[in-house]
């Protein structure tokens, strides 16, 4: 309760300073949103899952600012999330970067360029590896016989008859 009191909070200063975000996303956990959260929007019906990091600027560029020719030198960019996307755990979004309505973005996947609408992308960098039409029929097909009545009585209890734990 205080957490999630918190986390509401947080995420209202964060809208106040710029933050672009839907009001029906999902968050899971608090994301890292650096320094500039102005330069995130986040579009609707969007699930971020823990521990995803965005990183709207290249601070290494620091380490040669002090020389006079690259004294002017910045490197920001806007990271642009469209709608009904979700966003793996753990997962970089780096300067820059369009993630496409209806993707799907894997878990630890570090996104260094545009991700297109209707795509699954994973990896480091993330790399699209099908569409979302060919994800949710590989979905559909691994998807095991199962009694609906009795998963949504007892989701827990159903999923570990479904997939006991092997020690």
């Amino acid at each position: 309760m205080i957490g999630d009191w918190i986390k509401r909070y947080r995420l209202k200063r964060l809208v106040r300073q710029g933050l672009q975000i839907a009001d029906d996303c999902r968050l899971i956990g608090m994301p890292d949103l650096g320094s500039e959260c102005c330069l995130i929007s986040i579009g609707k019906h969007v699930t971020i899952a823990s521990k995803v990091t965005f990183i709207t600027h290249d601070g290494g560029t620091r380490v040669f600012r002090d020389q006079p020719r690259y004294r002017d030198v910045i490197k920001y960019g806007r990271i642009t999330i469209h709608d009904n996307c979700w966003i793996g755990k753990g997962c970089t979004l780096l300067p820059g970067i369009s993630i496409g309505p209806n993707s799907v973005v894997g878990a630890r996947s570090v996104v260094t360029k545009d991700i297109p609408p209707n795509s699954v992308a994973c990896g480091n960098p993330a790399r699209v590896i099908k569409t979302l039409e060919a994800y949710a029929e590989a979905c559909l097909a691994a998807t095991p016989e199962y009694d609906r009545e009795a998963y949504h009585r007892d989701k827990n209890a159903e999923l570990t008859r479904l997939f006991p734990r092997p020690w």
